[in-house]
């Protein structure tokens, strides 16, 4: 379900919508995808929220990356994988995308992190083979409707 209409996007922001919704239907234990660019803005959800919850998604996320990369580089560690937050009934996992995008998966409890994981690095893969400072702006401006 997506929260932008599909209509006035160009390809490529259809598309990275298109992946992020498929990716939450076809991966067990996934609840909802989110993109956020690197200046901690909402450039696509697979699943609507009220927009204050969905603004607040995206500073959480954008926060966690920047954390995660800033101790990645005082450890010197190399560059950011994934970061991976267990609750009581669930996981929210945080990766960079590309050039301080990054991309939040909020899971089920008991969701097979590896198969989620995996999952997640090939989405990754493929949402950052579509991203260009354009596209990041189209996604930001049409999520601000």
């Amino acid at each position: 379900m997506s929260t932008v209409d599909d209509q006035t996007l160009s390809t490529s922001a259809r598309d990275v919508n298109w992946l992020l919704e498929n990716f939450v239907a076809a991966t067990s234990g996934v609840e909802r995808a989110v993109g956020v660019s690197s200046d901690g803005l909402l450039i696509a959800i697979s699943a609507p929220l009220h927009r204050a919850e969905s603004d607040k998604l995206a500073a959480i996320i954008s926060g966690m990356t920047s954390l995660a990369v800033s101790a990645s580089r005082l450890l010197k560690k190399g560059a950011l994988q994934q970061v991976i937050t267990e609750f009581g009934s669930g996981y929210l996992l945080v990766s960079a995308i590309r050039d301080g995008s990054c991309l939040g998966i909020v899971t089920e409890p008991g969701s097979d992190l590896g198969l989620v994981g995996y999952e997640t690095a090939m989405l990754v893969q493929r949402v950052g083979s579509l991203l260009t400072p354009e596209l990041i702006i189209e996604l930001k401006t049409n999520m601000m409707r």
